[in-house]
């Protein structure tokens, strides 16, 4: 039975806490004391983390960390809500940083700060954004920042095979980063062909499932997939929003050998079918596993 994995944000970070604080503040006199829960009454996100940090300049302080799979325009307000909700929880002032991990579509303005006014009153909220493919990959291995090592193939110069060679080297080196190896092989890839991703790491597909980036970034080519269908409408845009979500599943879990079947699915009309095979792409571990379903439908 394969053994579940951890690899969530609260994981990562707890990882090399000092590393990460020192680097998300900038600030090599900082140290990490405490990883808190992130649950407030309203609002409990996996992607947000709070580590009790401190400076001999302001003694204690918390470093909330919000790590984004992409950046939507809603993200400034949340960042103000999550800022103002721990402070008051904790009793302690705040050093919001935002993560973004993937690029936005393109036209998408990245806002580094939030801001309303009613009547003359103004709300304002500062945090800083780290942009991770604003990031060189080899700072992650110059400052030993072990937390970032699975998403170096997405940083500045991390899409190279050798720059994951080395990452995937430092993972297996030690026994507590091995799980983290799977989250690193999906992030590879959005830059590397599956089969050479493949050749390169183990993969095990029933771990990565676990991972709340997986679900995230699977989340995301459904909703693409239904906006794409209400857009066109009916039967009709259901069928093409389907269409668009097994598409993103096949370059996603097997690259542009997985569109090679997409000729083939675009022929079947009953959204039945359609539907079970994007359910199945979670799960296939090959082509021939999603060719099953709709050669047994045509029987």
């Amino acid at each position: 039975m394969t053994k579940s994995a951890d690899i969530g944000s609260k994981r990562l970070i707890s990882l090399a806490p000092d590393a990460w604080v020192k680097w998300v503040t900038q600030s090599p006199n900082i140290t990490a004391r405490d990883i808190l829960t992130s649950e407030f009454q309203w609002i409990s996100r996996e992607g947000d983390v709070i580590v009790k940090a401190y400076s001999p300049q302001i003694g204690e302080f918390l470093v909330l960390n919000e790590i984004q799979l992409r950046y939507n325009n809603r993200m400034p307000l949340r960042m103000r809500a999550y800022a103002a909700l721990a402070e008051e929880r904790y009793n302690l002032p705040v050093y919001p940083v935002l993560i973004n991990i993937l690029q936005p579509t393109p036209g998408v303005v990245i806002a580094r700060g939030y801001e309303s006014q009613v009547f003359g009153l103004r709300a304002t909220q500062e945090y800083r954004v780290i942009n991770l493919w604003e990031v060189d990959a080899q700072t992650v291995f110059q400052q030993q920042l072990t937390s970032l090592l699975p998403f170096v193939p997405v940083l500045r110069g991390g899409s190279e095979e050798a720059v994951v060679q080395q990452a995937v080297q430092l993972l297996r080196a030690d026994e507590q980063l091995n799980e983290l190896e799977n989250l690193l092989a999906f992030f590879a890839t959005f830059v590397l062909e599956t089969r050479l991703v493949q050749q390169i790491m183990r993969w095990d597909m029933a771990v990565l499932r676990e991972s709340p980036w997986y679900q995230e970034i699977w989340r995301e080519g459904e909703q693409r997939g239904l906006q794409q269908g209400l857009q066109q409408g009916l039967q009709q845009g259901l069928q093409q929003g389907i269409l668009s979500a097994i598409e993103f599943g096949l370059e996603l879990k097997f690259g542009s050998e997985g569109l090679q079947l997409l000729p083939e699915i675009s022929q079947i009309s009953d959204v039945n079918v359609l539907k079970a095979i994007q359910e199945r792409l979670k799960t296939a571990n090959s082509l021939e596993e999603v060719r099953q379903i709709y050669r047994v439908s045509e029987i």
